[in-house]
């Protein structure tokens, strides 16, 4: 469906406006509200900042939504102190984290996990986000189970099956399962029509990871570790650095580390803070390459509300992270990619983000560039925001409301042998 005309798409994106405005569309003026139970299941770190705000608006919601929370813990250590800092409570946890494990084992012990809790919960509905194995198998527990799944996140492509590895695999799959597809963006939106997803699935709502900064940066303030190191690299342009991607390992990491090093050495007036992530690959080119360098502050990972107040005093991200390339524009950063494809290319396009590829010579390039800009700071704090305004999580109860109530669905019991877990 290449190709798409702008007329159509002004009519899908009509059919997803009436979505969301109109929440009990199909629904008799006499019929009495029923309690529907939504299941958001999450993983990751990523994954409960993206979905707090909208398990609170599934909460809160007037219509008569029970928001029931399932974790994986496909996150251990990250996962669980960011939910009790988020407010979300977790009903369910499967745990199914065992040292070594492969992608597949992840995969087959949360759909196993997942099943039983579907044959005592029997929701209506099961909510999912971005791309993890966590997501994919969720999605695939609920098609099995012929319950209902929404996406969070739909409609994110870099075109190329094995970048990111195994994300983009992981969300090609979800959008064939899927039920509804909440975009962040129009580009999205298209992408997924340009698939053969209906448009009268797919709902336009931003992403509300701005709703989740939005949220942090006016009730948590930081931390006082935080402030103390803050306080004392004030005076100077400070890069907070992030990388953790697979296809970073070895060599390619190693030269990006090098390149921001001689960075950091050619400029006085510049500091960086290295929140590394605990990967041994990761932790091990970071001793190796900036083990004794001046000025590159090496931390342990942040709580997210910290890392966020550490995004916002920033002078440059750089970074492999896809979250970090939706929370730049929303904080007003310019962000170097270290990466050579991106799902997010409104981050490109609206003028705040760049790719650095694999080529350590280009990061270095890039970062000359940005010292040499002087209006670099006032062009990001200027950019309009590609992934929404901060209403996402209303806009997605509304639309799980919505498609709830017009449907009158209601689970299908699969086979007792299917939920054994």
């Amino acid at each position: 469906m290449t190709g798409t005309s702008s007329a159509f798409r002004a009519t899908q994106l009509a059919t997803i406006r009436h979505v969301v405005l109109h929440p009990c569309h199909g629904m008799e003026q006499h019929e009495a509200p029923t309690m529907r139970t939504v299941l958001t299941l999450f993983g990751t770190r990523p994954e409960v900042i993206k979905l707090a705000p909208v398990m609170h608006a599934i909460a809160r919601h007037p219509g008569g939504l029970r928001s029931l929370q399932v974790s994986s813990s496909q996150h251990t250590d990250l996962l669980h102190p960011l939910a009790r800092r988020l407010n979300v409570r977790i009903d369910h946890d499967l745990a199914v984290m065992t040292a070594g494990q492969s992608l597949t084992d992840t995969l087959t012990r949360v759909m196993t996990g997942l099943s039983g809790v579907l044959a005592a919960e029997r929701p209506d509905m099961i909510l999912v986000q971005g791309d993890t194995t966590t997501a994919l198998a969720g999605a695939l527990a609920g098609c099995h189970a012929r319950i209902p799944v929404g996406h969070v996140e739909a409609g994110l492509r870099t075109g190329d099956r094995t970048s990111p590895f195994p994300e983009e695999i992981n969300r090609r799959l979800i959008a064939q399962v899927a039920d509804l597809h909440f975009a962040a963006t129009r580009r999205n939106v298209d992408a997924l029509v340009h698939e053969g997803v209906a448009p009268d699935g797919i709902v336009l709502t931003g992403n509300p990871v701005v709703d989740a900064l939005h949220a942090i940066l006016a009730d948590a303030p930081p931390a006082p570790a935080l402030s103390a190191l803050l306080a004392g690299i004030a005076g100077r342009r400070l890069i907070v650095l992030t990388t953790h991607r697979r296809e970073n390992f070895g060599a390619v990491m190693h030269g990006h580390l090098r390149a921001l090093r001689r960075f950091v050495e050619r400029h006085a007036d510049v500091t960086v803070v290295f929140p590394v992530h605990p990967n041994p690959a990761v932790v091990a080119a970071a001793q190796a390459e900036l083990g004794d360098a001046p000025r590159i502050h090496r931390i342990a990972p942040l709580d997210y509300p910290d890392f966020v107040h550490l995004l916002s005093r920033a002078w440059l991200i750089v970074s492999d992270s896809g979250g970090i390339q939706e929370e730049a524009p929303t904080l007003g950063k310019p962000v170097i990619i270290l990466r050579d494809t991106t799902e997010r290319p409104e981050v490109l396009e609206c003028g705040i983000g760049r790719l650095a590829g694999h080529d350590a010579a280009r990061l270095e390039a890039l970062l000359e560039d940005a010292h040499a800009d002087a209006s670099l700071a006032d062009t990001a704090r200027a950019v309009a925001n590609p992934f929404g305004s901060g209403d996402a999580g209303t806009r997605i109860a509304q639309a799980v409301h919505a498609f709830l109530m017009r449907t009158g669905n209601a689970p299908i019991a699969a086979h007792p042998q299917e939920h054994r877990p």
